[in-house]
């Protein structure tokens, strides 16, 4: 198999054969929410499956994943016998997320599958113990990881001084020593801004591998723009802007309704279409209220998926990016397959995606006042927004799920292929089975570490959360300055 590591990845073979009939064991913190991490993770475990890998999905349990699969069945894959959901404490601000309480590695072994290649998806409460107790195995298996979610520049929006720049270091200090050991062999990143995150953790360069996210250009498509449901939103033939997200403090609602005031001031006639909403209703309710100077322009959908979310993209007429906290934005590109131009603030992962005048436009982080003016142009200039629709939906159609998922593979490929080759120079042989006693004494060590970190880090972030829904609104105040902190003061 020498040929893999040399191949190109952009001339590879539809699937690596060597991945058939081995065990995988895919972990996430996110399966089931109406997120990217999930919708990413879901459109990695379906295209594995479908080509015939053995694989085990571990995720915290997720109280919403009943209604949802019940709202729109087509959105999850059929549960397998060897999935496995643990239990946790979700999030007081997003109830969608929950930290997974410690655990022990050969219980989920036992469970699932002993495997031939570990898979972290958005390593945090539960990525995070696997790594640990994945360092106290003699022959672990290969780990590729995909780093999904800056959990530091959340940390930074959700704590007070000096609690947020010891949140950071922590954050950093740990991914840095998980990331670091020899068993993992790739570390996926979605954008130039995390990958200068993670070179200052500490993690391994030479293993960093970027790779954005795919988008099923047959489902978010020009053709479901929907005039009646037009005519519904903008009754007046407004013109028509739309943002998809879920409402929650680090994902710069202020900023926008700070633009939407002052566009309604210079008698702009348009009406905002804001799809998402969340699990907490304070939370919610204290975003809407945020709008309340122009509630006549604006119309809150809750959360939509599959033809209803692809019709609201299709029907608008410009999409606005607020979020400054995303590492790619998966939203982005599908507004982009629906052949909307995208005005979003240049920071993070929408910084790679949107080409600046050729696809929308990349304002300053905190110069709202630039924002509203591409805003306006774009609105009303039809021949501006026709050309930048168009260069939109040829951007993506050339970033499928399939060609995303078929680097995966091939990553995990040649990760397997290294690893026998090691094996076989160092005369290091997989055992039939089974956990030693030094290493089922050294994961319960590990597990006694998580405990301690529980204390330390995770209790806090419990009893502080408990607390940040009334304070939302404050919160929210901190936004519009992350973009100079995020990445560039650690």
């Amino acid at each position: 198999m020498n040929e893999i590591s040399q191949m190109p990845s952009d001339h590879l073979p539809p699937f690596p054969n060597v991945l058939h009939g081995k065990r995988i064991l895919l972990t996430t913190e996110s399966f089931g929410p109406v997120n990217g991490v999930s919708r990413t993770t879901l459109s990695l475990v379906e295209y594995l499956r479908r080509n015939g890998v053995e694989l085990a999905v571990v995720a915290p349990h997720f109280e919403g994943s009943r209604l949802l699969q019940h709202q729109n069945p087509s959105s999850s894959s059929s549960p397998s016998s060897l999935d496995l959901r643990l239990p946790g404490y979700p999030l007081p601000y997003n109830p969608d997320l929950t930290v997974v309480y410690p655990f022990r590695l050969d219980d989920v072994y036992r469970r699932t599958v002993q495997p031939d290649v570990i898979y972290v998806a958005s390593p945090a409460s539960l990525g995070f113990q696997v790594l640990l107790q994945m360092r106290q195995l003699q022959t672990p298996p290969v780990v590729l990881l995909n780093f999904q979610t800056d959990l530091s520049a959340y940390s930074e929006i959700i704590f007070p001084a000096p609690l947020d720049r010891f949140a950071v270091w922590l954050l950093g200090t740990v991914q840095g020593f998980l990331f670091r050991h020899p068993a993992v062999h790739t570390i996926f990143y979605p954008c130039s801004a995390v990958l200068e995150y993670l070179k200052h953790a500490g993690a391994p360069m030479e293993r960093s591998i970027q790779l954005g996210r795919g988008v099923d250009t047959t489902l978010f498509h020009p053709q479901q723009r929907d005039d009646a449901y037009r005519k519904d939103i903008a009754p007046n033939g407004e013109i028509i802007l739309l943002t998809v997200c879920r409402l929650a403090p680090e994902k710069g609602f202020e900023f926008l309704a700070q633009a939407m005031w002052q566009l309604s001031e210079r008698k702009l006639p348009f009406k905002l279409l804001i799809v998402g909403g969340n699990r907490n209703p304070v939370v919610e309710s204290r975003v809407h209220r945020l709008f309340d100077p122009v509630r006549d322009h604006v119309i809150f959908t809750g959360f939509l998926t599959g033809v209803p979310l692809a019709r609201a993209y299709a029907s608008a007429d410009l999409f606005l990016h607020c979020s400054i906290t995303e590492t790619f934005g998966l939203v982005v590109l599908e507004a982009m397959a629906s052949g909307l131009p995208v005005i979003a603030r240049d920071q993070g992962g929408p910084s790679d995606i949107v080409r600046h005048q050729k696809t929308g436009y990349l304002i300053p982080p905190d110069d709202v006042g630039r924002f509203n003016s591409w805003v306006k142009e774009v609105a009303t200039n039809r021949e501006l927004r026709s050309s930048l629709a168009v260069a939109a939906r040829q951007y993506a159609e050339d970033t499928t799920w399939d060609k995303i998922n078929n680097r995966v593979a091939w990553q995990m490929a040649r990760a397997l292929e290294q690893r026998d080759s090691e094996r076989e120079q160092n005369e290091i042989y997989e055992r039939s089975g089974g956990f030693s006693v030094m290493e089922t004494f050294r994961l319960m060590a590990a597990v006694g570490l998580v405990y301690l970190m529980w204390l330390v880090a995770v209790v806090p972030l419990i009893i502080h959360g408990s607390q940040v829904v009334p304070r939302t609104l404050r919160v929210l105040q901190k936004v519009p300055i992350l973009g100079r902190c995020i990445y560039k003061t650690r």
